[in-house]
């Protein structure tokens, strides 16, 4: 297992403007230098955190497509979510993207009841682990954060937890901690993109987006509109995992 190179774009939203979003993200995408395993969006990086499901789309059209588009082009696999309609339903869906236009998808457990995503969305029923470039990788979306028990890496089944999210400025202070908890607990790698600026509903964004080692230590970390990129070491991960083997101590259980 090699390093893993991510850039992870943290930035402003155009307020339910799909056209707007997918090109300013394909310029930003275009400033990446060098090469990069994994680029990451924020949750909803299309239309912000909206609750207008008229603007969902099915799966293979406009932001689908532009994904695989991406991917295709930069060698590297585009994750994000955003919102997606399917059998009569409406979920805010991470998509996972690789070049060769293979997929998959996870779908957000928690819905933001204070926002009254619940009322709008369906939930997710699956967590799903990728795996890309001999890395286990489990995706996750926003308010899932708060939920311990949903993120837990039971026997090591990932290297690499990464939330995408619209979280807001008033409390990143929660943000902050929980990613590096998330780090310490689940003796992984945490990697959360956020999103800046303000969207339609006067609420304000100020990013921290970040990457956590697995004992808590901060790598890279964000306040403003930029892309960040950090390598994740394999050495480091499976040193420490070999010299610090807490997994082998945790209790067992089972989410229904």
């Amino acid at each position: 297992m090699q390093d893993l190179k991510l850039t992870l774009i943290q930035s402003e939203i155009h307020w339910q403007d799909v056209a707007a979003n997918l090109a300013m993200f394909e310029e930003k995408i275009w400033q990446i230098k060098g090469e990069t395993d994994i680029i990451v969006l924020p949750e909803m990086f299309n239309t912000g955190f909206s609750m207008e499901t008229s603007l969902a789309e099915p799966m293979n059209l406009t932001t689908f497509k532009w994904m695989k588009q991406m991917a295709a082009q930069t060698g590297a696999v585009v994750t994000g979510s955003y919102m997606v309609k399917e059998a009569g339903k409406v979920y805010n869906r991470l998509v996972w993207m690789q070049p060769d236009g293979e997929y998959q998808k996870y779908d957000k457990r928690h819905l933001f009841r204070m926002a009254d995503e619940h009322n709008h969305f369906n939930f997710g029923m699956e967590r799903v682990i990728m795996v890309w470039k001999g890395w286990k990788i489990c995706p996750l979306v926003c308010y899932d954060l708060r939920f311990p028990v949903w993120a837990r890496n039971q026997d090591l089944e990932y290297d690499v937890l990464m939330f995408v999210a619209n979280w807001p400025a008033v409390r990143i202070s929660a943000w902050d901690a929980l990613l590096k908890a998330r780090a310490i607990e689940n003796v992984a790698y945490c990697v959360g993109v956020n999103r800046v600026g303000e969207d339609e509903n006067d609420i304000e964004y100020n990013g921290h987006t970040a990457t956590y080692g697995l004992k808590g230590e901060k790598i890279t970390f964000s306040e403003k509109e930029e892309l960040v990129s950090v390598t994740l070491s394999a050495k480091e991960l499976k040193g420490f995992r070999d010299k610090f083997p807490a997994h082998l101590d945790a209790d067992d259980f089972e989410v229904k």
